[in-house]
């Protein structure tokens, strides 16, 4: 067993985390993992006791639960509430942990009628997808498909020493011009930059692909200049609406802008 670490003499406190999830594609664990460089560093804060993805075993005698995936089946439920219990801190992972994500998509569907396009005759459990709070009390989001990993490093460091804990609350668009890149609008790319919560230093603008949303809203976000540019712009309100409903953070702005009538929509 490795000898404890210390600083200045004095024990340095690891806390236990474990890793869990639930349905996804368990993407944003695998990018904690595709982070080699500072993959050392990262685990040296945290003693990691339980991580299919990563190590054999485990145990369930842990502090922190970062758990990735949206609630679709009742024993996710059930799962999931034993680790809500057995957590001090619980942590929605990624974009269908904080509002269903991707997987949210088919609640707009009949669920039968899904599960007969998906599964034929097969039975199998598969219900309206759900994120993390609809279920337990979840104590910090982070957010992004897949989360940024960098991001997920500063959160641990101060998860680790018990340091305020701050998302930015301005969009993506600040990211983007500070980044120098051609707004996606002028380049006749929909992009929902604008009302998107920042902290991925606009990767998808940075590779010439407008913003899809996946960090949830920014903090007043302004859904009325948004459908100034799109009009602006020639986009449908359809167009957006689509980019809206894709990850589940945007269900609210979804639904205002249905009510909204724009010149160049029917």
């Amino acid at each position: 067993m490795a000898a404890a670490r210390s600083f200045l003499g004095v024990p340095v406190y690891k806390p236990r985390v474990a890793f869990f999830e639930l349905s996804s594609c368990e993407g944003c664990q695998l990018q904690l993992l595709n982070n080699e460089d500072t993959l050392p560093d990262f685990l040296s804060l945290v003693e990691v006791v339980n991580f299919r993805e990563a190590m054999t075993g485990g145990t369930d005698d842990y502090e922190i639960a970062f758990v990735e995936g949206s609630v679709t089946r009742g024993d996710e439920i059930e799962r999931l509430r034993e680790v809500r219990g057995k957590a001090k801190t619980l942590v929605a992972l990624g974009s269908c942990a904080c509002f269903g994500g991707v997987n949210q998509l088919k609640n707009r569907f009949d669920p039968d009628w899904v599960k007969k396009e998906v599964y034929g005759d097969r039975q199998v459990e598969s219900e309206r997808a759900k994120p993390l709070e609809d279920i337990v009390t979840v104590d910090l989001r982070i957010l992004g498909c897949p989360i940024n990993k960098k991001e997920v490093e500063g959160i641990m460091v101060n998860l680790a020493i018990g340091k305020e804990i701050k998302t930015p609350k301005y969009p993506v668009c600040m990211e983007c011009k500070a980044n120098g890149n051609t707004c996606l609008f002028d380049l006749g790319e929909p992009c929902l930059g604008p009302i998107t919560r920042a902290g991925c230093n606009s990767c998808c603008p940075n590779g010439r692909a407008g913003c899809w949303g996946c960090r949830g809203p920014a903090e007043d976000g302004n859904l009325a200049q948004m459908t100034v540019i799109m009009e602006r712009y020639g986009f449908s309100k359809e167009t957006i609406i689509d980019r809206l409903e894709c990850f589940g953070g945007f269900s609210d702005y979804a639904s205002q802008l249905r009510t909204i009538k724009l010149k160049n929509s029917s």
